[in-house]
């Protein structure tokens, strides 16, 4: 039998490979240990701060809150839009939550019918995981406190309270300001403020019109955030105030309308339709700026159903028109103070005479004047008292339509200004060029007619102006050097913005429009075609004017002119004016949109804008209130009277 053989040689090779391998494999294992040693190390040491504030940021969540909006205050601080408190109902979309069912369960709390609840289910599933959706706000404070009792059945469902932008005088501001409604696709546009992640916010609102509209990112402010706990699926368990970062409001903008002429002006329009525009003649300040009939813009805030729309737009007046900015209307006889400068410029003598006998023939056609059986003998004065028509046919076929143009320009028609609002309509102040580029593809048409200038003369024919561009002409004659432009906004954010008087001095000679203002004087007084219905019945104070008959159509072919015609057919009456006709302060342009006539119908609401205007100055104020004079008395002539001496003995 053979007996095993040990070589010390081979367990000694063995062992010594063993070693080596254990050794290496603890050299790994130490460089894995000190490894993790110094990660552990850095992490707990050197990074502890951050990671303490990722596990924060995990246990905590910030919501976007919005800043309250900006106030709108007219020139003496009253407020005009504002923010109220609101309750309103939120519902998160999560994917435990069924929303069809919650919808349901909430009707019996709050009003939500069948199709509403349609559309609820339709925005919240197109909206972001637990981004919040209105269902409904302005709820009563029984409806708020149902819900928040049942807090804890109504996963997903949170009752809580905001702000709504409020509108404290309804309409009569509705188309300067505008409204605020919520954000729609077009709304959020890629470049610019409106990236804001704010914009989807569910209290966030959006200027849709007028101020609100062309400053909305001032008003609108910088949003705040609201500090909550969150756990592991990321709903809120509790709000931590303390770590709330306060939003900052948005910049209070001041107008120069002021809220007293601004109410007075749609009292006086009633249900008829049109616009006033009154202006300082001094400054260009914008005291009033009234379009009727109006609307309510809280109507807007809250959420218009469609059968509501459908009654404003399908309304033949038109209440969401601003018709101080965006209706055009032909000016009538208003624009013959325009023709008169132009007459003056022309170098005719403003005490040259025209005979008028009711009308004018021209071209085989007779062209009437407004008073039937004429006026005689009148010069520019007469002219402007009595809105002759046939003076300014007769005295247009010398001047031609350019010069008319020209001054018609240098005082605001045919131009838009920079109220800080959109909405201008520049309207039509025609001339040969105008004429020329405007049938460019009818060459028959293009030559400027000779009978043209009658119609123009007197405010007819292509001429399209609106209520701020006669407001602007008006106040510009009234101030005789001052080529004024309006200023709506005052300050933004107590910034005060440039005024209207910082301008250049008007190109006409100061005796011209001192002319036309005189014939605007005669207009007022006894005689003049406004007199009866511009008394101001304040003293010494009275006002200056013109007034105007604008026709919608053709009468030749027949019809009547008087007022139990269809509404639509009926004459527009206007009447711009200013007061005191002694050293001017405001001045008023009043369209009262087919009104039949501007003495019967604009001069009588022109009076009231005005006197309401000038009782609030002070100093016209004091000047009304101040004692007539007494009148000088003639000393009576002196008598020599001689005492009577009686028979009457002296005592002795």
């Amino acid at each position: 039998m053979t007996q095993p053989a040990i070589f010390f040689e081979e367990v000694n090779e063995r062992q010594g490979v063993f070693h080596r391998r254990a050794i290496l494999l603890g050299a790994f294992a130490g460089l894995g240990i000190a490894g993790m040693g110094s990660r552990l190390a850095y992490l707990q040491l050197l990074e502890a701060q951050r990671y303490e504030k990722l596990a924060t940021s995990n246990q905590f969540n910030f919501k976007l809150m919005p800043a309250p909006r900006g106030l709108i205050v007219d020139r003496n601080g009253a407020i005009l839009a504002a923010n109220r408190p609101n309750f309103r109902l939120l519902v998160h979309r999560d994917k435990d939550l069924d929303t069809e069912a919650t919808l349901k369960h909430l009707a019996d709390y709050v009003p939500l019918d069948e199709a509403r609840q349609r559309r609820l289910l339709k925005d919240i599933n197109a909206a972001p995981k637990r981004a919040p959706v209105q269902v409904i706000e302005d709820m009563s404070w029984e409806q708020f406190s149902a819900i928040k009792l049942r807090g804890p059945e109504l996963p997903g469902v949170t009752a809580d309270m905001g702000e709504v932008r409020v509108y404290p005088h309804g309409g009569a501001f509705a188309h300067v300001i505008g409204y605020v409604a919520k954000v729609n696709k077009e709304d959020v546009a890629e470049a610019g403020p409106n990236r804001d992640p704010i914009m989807l916010h569910p209290s966030f609102r959006v200027g849709k019109q007028g101020v609100e509209k062309a400053l909305d990112v001032d008003l609108r402010g910088k949003p705040g955030a609201k500090k909550v706990e969150v756990d592991a699926n990321g709903r809120e368990v509790r709000e931590d105030p303390e770590g709330d970062i306060p939003a900052t409001p948005g910049a209070e903008v001041q107008l120069t309308l002021d809220v007293d002429v601004q109410n007075r002006a749609l009292d006086v329009f009633g249900e008829e339709s049109g616009g006033a525009v009154m202006m300082d003649c001094r400054t260009g300040d914008i005291l009033c700026m009234a379009s009727a009939p109006s609307f309510d813009a809280n109507r807007f805030v809250r959420g218009m159903t469609g059968a509501e729309y459908r009654a404003l737009t399908g309304y033949e007046r038109k209440p969401l028109l601003d018709k101080c900015l965006s209706g055009l209307y032909p000016p009538g006889s208003t624009f013959k103070t325009m023709t008169a400068l132009a007459i003056l410029t022309a170098g005719v003598s403003p005490e040259e005479r025209v005979s008028c006998g009711g009308g004018m023939h021209f071209g085989g056609r007779f062209f009437h004047c407004h008073k039937r059986g004429g006026h005689g003998s009148q010069n520019l004065n007469d002219a402007i008292k009595n809105s002759c028509d046939t003076y300014f046919y007769a005295m247009s076929l010398r001047v031609g339509p350019d010069r008319i143009a020209e001054a018609a320009r240098a005082f605001g028609l045919g131009q838009t200004f920079d109220i800080g609002i959109p909405g201008q309509k520049k309207g039509i102040v025609p001339d040969r060029e105008w004429k020329k580029r405007y049938f460019k593809k009818n060459k028959e048409m293009q030559p400027w007619w000779p009978g043209e200038n009658l119609s123009y003369a007197i405010g007819q024919g292509y001429l399209q102006v609106n209520a701020l561009q006669l407001a602007v002409m008006t106040a510009r004659l009234a101030n005789g050097q001052k080529a004024l432009n309006p200023r709506l906004i005052r300050s933004v954010g107590g910034k005060e913005l440039p005024r209207g008087s910082d301008v250049a001095d008007l190109p006409f000679p100061r005796e011209h429009i001192d002319r036309v203002r005189a014939g605007m004087a005669a207009v007022t007084e006894v005689g003049g075609t406004a007199w009866r219905a511009s008394q101001l019945g304040l003293g010494d104070i009275t006002m200056a004017g013109k007034t105007g008959t604008a026709q919608v159509r053709n009468y030749d072919s027949g019809g009547s002119r008087g007022k139990g015609g269809a509404w639509h057919l009926r004459d527009h009456g206007l009447f711009v004016a200013y007061a005191p006709i002694v050293e001017p302060r405001y001045a008023l342009a009043v369209i009262v949109q087919h009104g039949m006539g501007g003495s019967t119908a604009a001069a009588p609401r022109a009076r009231e804008i005005m006197r309401t205007a000038l009782l609030k100055d002070p100093e016209i104020v004091a000047r009304v209130l101040k004692p007539m004079p007494m009148p000088e008395l003639t000393p009576d002539r002196e008598l020599d009277i001689v005492p009577e001496v009686s028979n009457v003995e002296r005592p002795a």
